[in-house]
């Protein structure tokens, strides 16, 4: 174990009690309320409240804990290498930190998921830390064996990461963290605007949608960031629920100190009393000069407004509302809402998505079971057995019996028919789907390839096997996959096997290797005799008396239900098949006897042939009886003499190995 994991555990031991017992409670302390952070600005913490201690997963093996931790959140818009540096406000201390890729995870993942390690520095040395050019690893551990600088992490653009700093000193004396030195950016280069502003309550309140996240304490509370015209009403307040809870907000509300009169608003932006607009993470303020509009309508209860297309079978329905509703007044159990149509529908609970604002602009209806019968249905609003309906924002209850009509789309099936014909060179498949359900959308593959989008299908193939046919079926809102095997096993191929050369009194065996559904066989042999059986008998190939070699055709017809096939071969019948090497040959290029060889050698397996010089050189060497020596070596023609040849064998009648040896005469 390192120094600083032996500190650690004796410090632990000491207060234990005490750092443990002190929960982080500041904001900043922990991952779900860290600092946003941009990449041109100095982050000064002047004190450290001790706190923390819960274990941080990782690449080292020490017991590393977030002891008296700040957290920093940010975005990687530029990926790149990111620098920085932690100077502490006395030299002395020990500074330790983090990096962790928290992208679509719960910032708390970081207790528990050692995979979003990025980078660290847990080195017992004191002084300035961070990430830098001089840094060799991302990894550094415990002890004072380790450097202070970690090298810089390479960051993903898009990605969003929470930077833990851990004041392993417990002075509680704060530090400067200032990024710099690396190619990322973390800087957003969004301007911040203004997004929508949404009166509700007669004007009482006004919604403003920010279009990016902005610093909570650049908010004036008594709303002189903002002013209305016409000016019927004075702006007396401006809250960010999300301020509660972190620093920065997206969304801001503004109160009225009365109702204002239906009609048409422009929101304008300007100068606070705190001295400055709305300022984003980098301190960049909304231009004075931005305007949005807005409409105030009467006071009135908020109507079943619409509802979001319904998907195919649907299993809930989500309900859409241009004022919030009261989380309070939503019926968990469901019982808000009915649902008529062709086929029975049953509602088993309802939800807003309410988060900690306590009002919700859509509601999920929840159904038992998936709605799979096409039609026009209904959903109704009823007092629910919380002895409600839904209300607004401005506790305005929506009469029970309103309703939204809706459409569902029937299932489909993606169920198909087909033909086939079945050809002698060619198989043509004729695939039918049904196109019920209003299905007006069709794929064909056949092993993954196209072959057509309209409701049937042609495929014409040139060869045989399995044929994996795919459909893929829409209505525009339900869809359905269908596959089904198609085997074309009609191939019709004649083969057999036979020898290549035929010796005197050899008789032939034909072994039928044909392919297919076969009927019958038809074999001719060159000789007059034929055959319809699928082995004929072994057949005598009578060998040539006026040359050294004669050539036969055998034919093989094979005919299955409806097709036929012929494959032929020619077979070479000898003389002789009696291996001889001649005692003397004359390499002089006139056509007769210009080369050494053993003569055929048609049976001769596993053959080696050697030719010696007098002196015992290997001057010729095959393993193929039809290559022959030209009484040369590399070209150059060698004397004229007397050679020594070796020929080894195998008979391929007997299996019997043979030793032949002898003399040659070179003669020029």
């Amino acid at each position: 174990m390192q120094l600083k994991s032996i500190l650690w555990s004796l410090v632990f031991l000491c207060i234990a009690g005490q750092v443990r017992a002190q929960v982080c409670t500041t904001l900043g302390q922990n991952p779900t309320t860290a600092f946003p952070v941009c990449g041109v600005d100095t982050f000064s913490q002047s004190t450290v409240p001790l706190c923390g201690g819960t274990p941080i997963p990782g690449p080292c093996t020490d017991a590393l804990s977030d002891v008296n931790p700040f957290w920093y959140k940010f975005t990687c818009f530029t990926g790149g290498t990111l620098g920085f540096t932690v100077t502490p406000i006395d030299l002395n201390d020990d500074y330790d930190w983090q990096i962790f890729d928290v992208t679509n995870r719960n910032p708390m993942d970081v207790f528990t998921n050692a995979s979003l390690f990025v980078a660290c520095n847990w080195s017992g040395r004191t002084g300035i830390t961070g990430a830098s050019t001089v840094g060799t690893t991302l990894i550094n551990c415990a002890g004072n064996s380790y450097p202070t600088f970690s090298s810089m992490p390479t960051l993903i653009q898009g990605h969003e990461y929470l930077l833990l700093l851990s004041n392993f000193s417990a002075s509680q004396k704060g530090y400067k963290l200032a990024f710099g030195g690396g190619t990322a950016s973390i800087t957003d280069p969004l301007d911040p605007h203004l997004s929508r502003a949404i009166a509700s309550c007669g004007g009482l309140r006004i919604g403003v949608k920010l279009n990016k996240k902005m610093r909570c304490n650049s908010l004036a509370a008594n709303g002189s960031d903002f002013s209305i015209s016409p000016s019927a009403g004075t702006i007396v307040s401006a809250s960010a629920n999300s301020c509660n809870t972190g620093f920065d907000m997206d969304s801001v509300v503004l109160t009225m100190n009365n109702t204002l009169p239906p009609g048409n608003y422009t929101l304008s932006v300007k100068n606070g009393s705190d001295g400055n607009t709305l300022l984003d993470l980098c301190q960049n303020g909304i231009s004075t000069t931005e305007t949005i509009s807005f409409t105030v309508f009467p006071v009135q209860p908020t109507p079943m407004d619409s509802i979001k297309p319904v998907a195919c079978a649907p299993t809930q329905l989500q309900l859409i509302f241009r004022q919030p509703i009261l989380c309070s007044t939503i019926a968990a159990n469901g019982s808000d809402f009915t649902v008529t149509g062709p086929t029975p529908v049953t509602v088993v609970s309802a939800t807003g998505n309410c988060g900690s604002n306590s009002i919700s602009t859509g509601i999920q209806v929840n159904l038992a079971g998936p709605i799979q019968v096409g039609g026009i249905y209904r959903i109704i609003l009823r007092t629910g057995t919380d002895g409600n309906t839904i209300q607004n924002d401005c506790n305005l209850p929506t009469p029970a019996g309103s309703f939204l009509d809706f459409t569902v789309k029937d299932t489909v099936s993606a169920d198909f028919n087909y033909s086939l014909l079945l050809g002698c060179t060619r198989d043509t498949l004729n695939l039918f789907h049904d196109g019920r359900n209003g299905v007006n959308k069709w794929t064909w593959t056949s092993n993954n390839s196209s072959i057509g989008t309209q409701q049937s299908a042609t495929v014409i193939y040139p060869d045989y096997g399995n044929k994996i046919i795919k459909l893929i079926v829409s209505n525009g809102v339900c869809a359905d996959t269908s596959t089904q095997t198609v085997v074309l096993d009609n191939e019709l191929t004649a083969a057999f096997s036979f020898p290549e050369v035929v010796c005197p009194e050899d008789r032939v065996t034909f072994i039928d290797e044909s392919k297919g559904k076969i009927i019958s066989w038809f074999w001719t042999f060159g000789t007059g005799f034929t055959s319809t059986l699928q082995n004929p008998a072994p057949q005598q190939l009578p060998a040539p008396t006026t040359t050294r070699e004669i050539f036969y055709t055998i034919r093989l017809i094979v005919q299955d239900a409806q097709c036929t096939d012929t494959v032929i071969h020619r077979i070479k019948a000898v003389n002789t098949c009696r291996i001889a090497v001649p005692n003397a040959f004359t390499p002089n290029n006139d056509g007769r006897n210009d080369y050494l060889y053993p003569l055929n050698a048609y049976k001769a397996d596993q053959l080696t042939f050697r030719v010696y010089s007098r002196y015992g050189q290997v001057v010729f060497e095959t393993r193929d009886w039809t290559k022959k020596w030209d009484g040369t070596i590399n070209g150059r023609q060698q004397a004229t003499g007397t050679y020594v040849w070796i020929l080894q064998y195998i008979d391929h009648d007997t299996g019997v190995p043979v030793v032949k040896k002898g003399t040659t005469v070179l003669i020029r």
